[in-house]
This record gives structure tokens, sequence and C-alpha cells, in this order.
């Protein structure tokens, strides 16, 4: 037991001195979330584990978070609440509640109110990110697309490594030699300081740390008229390849949500590591 534990400091050490390195020379060292070393996560708990990995920045100590400016945050119980209620102000341990599938299988958003990702601790993301619209926009690039006469540009935050991670993910995509250049046509953006459409808690989009892909071609579950709980069939024409590959890099699919948004994807290393750690 005792090895492991030390096991896994060690690699929690060796993610957080390269991440540093990396951040201190201006560039990040990219992290394939999939094959992730996890060397003594088995020892932790996976919420722990998962949050310690994908964000090395933070101190993890007697079941709370500490972020780099200072503010402690427990993670908190999961309190088995109701998924409708738990998206208005869950722990951060309740954003764990829902395991996000790796597999490209969408028979489990099937099930009504079946959205991993979806609960956003708003004091979680707020410290890990910012608390202004103002302090997000100091730390945007833009982060692009290009293959031929198709271009898509997209504006995302340098912190977490985000805008890194999602380069890296689209030049593997535009590298792949598969026909993707329909899926970066008429993109629907980045950056945008705004709450979710008919709630008052902030989008992704806010922290610069989601885009959206060809919203022609990805559908959203409020376009169809449908009641919240019930959002029906999802006719998803997104493919595995960019989905898959988006996930390696730490990107989580809003087309695995019941209340689905196809053309979603945002940084959430966090739940792909839970996820292996699940299993």
């Amino acid at each position: 037991m005792l090895r492991r534990v030390r096991n896994f400091a060690a690699s929690a050490l060796c993610v957080a001195l390269l991440a540093g390195a990396a951040q201190a020379r201006g560039a990040c060292a990219v992290v394939d979330f999939l094959t992730l070393d996890l060397t003594g996560a088995a020892d932790r708990d996976p919420v722990e584990a998962a949050l310690a990995f994908a964000y090395p920045s933070l101190t993890i100590v007697d079941g709370a978070v500490q972020f780099d400016n200072g503010t402690r945050l427990p993670i908190g119980p999961d309190r088995d609440l109701p998924a409708p209620d738990r998206l208005d102000d869950p722990t951060l341990r309740e954003q764990f509640s829902q395991t996000y599938p790796l597999a490209f299988d969408l028979s489990l958003r099937e099930t009504p109110w079946m959205d991993p990702g979806r609960a956003r601790n708003d004091a979680f993301f707020r410290n890990l990110y910012f608390a202004t619209k103002e302090a997000a926009a100091r730390t945007l690039v833009r982060v692009g697309y290009q293959r031929g006469a198709t271009r898509a540009a997209f504006k995302v935050t340098t912190r977490n490594c985000v805008a890194d991670q999602l380069q890296a993910a689209l030049d593997e995509i535009r590298a792949s030699g598969a026909p993707m250049d329909v899926y970066f046509e008429k993109t629907g953006g980045s950056f945008n300081w705004r709450p979710i459409a008919g709630t008052d808690r902030l989008s992704a989009h806010s922290f610069g740390i989601a885009v959206d892909l060809n919203t022609e071609l990805g559908g959203y579950w409020r376009w169809s008229g449908r009641p919240e709980g019930n959002a029906g069939a999802y006719a998803n024409r997104y493919p595995p390849e960019i989905v898959q590959t988006m996930e390696r890099f730490g990107f989580i699919w809003g087309g695995k949500w019941h209340h689905f948004d196809g053309m979603h994807f945002e940084y959430r290393p966090e739940l792909i590591l839970f996820s292996r750690l699940a299993h």
C-alpha cells in the first residue's frame, strides 16, 4: 500500500513538473488522457485522483481542492439528488455522479437526464479558470483547423493547456486523411461569456473551454421543441473518429447527453480520467 501511495505521489509530481515546465516556456506538454499513466490512482478516491491528474496545479488535501489562487473548495458528498436538482448547484463530487461513456454508444443517452458533464460546480470553474469575462478574455488565443479551402478558428483559453490540447486534437483530425472538412464549416463558435439558454448558470463557453463545430450537422435538444427531461431521439451525424480524437485530448462530447448538443465539445479531462478509473 505504501509503495502504491508513493507511486501515485511520484506520478502526480511528474505530471505537475512537466506541466509547470511547459507553462514556463510558454507552451504545454500535450497529454493523451486515454493513455496517460495513472499509476497509484487505484489507491485513491477516484474523484480526487481524476482531478489531480487532470489539473496538476490543484492540491487536494483532507477532502478539499485548493486552487493556485489560495481558495479552498470541499469536494463534498454525493447527496443522491434527482438529476434535475443536481444541475442547479452540484457539489464537486456530484459532477462525477454520472460516468461519461468512453465507448461510441449513444444508447445510454436515451435514459432521461443521463447527461454526464452537464452538472458543473460554478465555484470550481470560476476558481480553476476565471471569475469575470475580462479575466477570461486576457487569456484567449486562436486555435484553428485548416485543410485546403476549409478554415475554422476558435478562441479558447491558454489556462490548463486548453488551447494546446485543442490544437493537438484538430491537427490529428486534419491529418487523419478522413473526409472531415464538412464538420468545420459553419461552426458555432467558442468563447462567449453567457448563461446556458433557459438558465442562470454560466456556460462552459464562458471559460474558453468549449467549442461548437458545424451547427447544421450537430443537433441541439432545445431546437427540437421537446420538453426538458424528454429530449427524444438524436439523429447523430458526427463520426466516431472526431469524437474519439477529441476525447483523447480531454474534450467530452455533448452528443452523448440525453439533452443532446451534438456540435459541442468541452474540456473536461477529469471526466475522461474518472471513466477510466471507474472500469
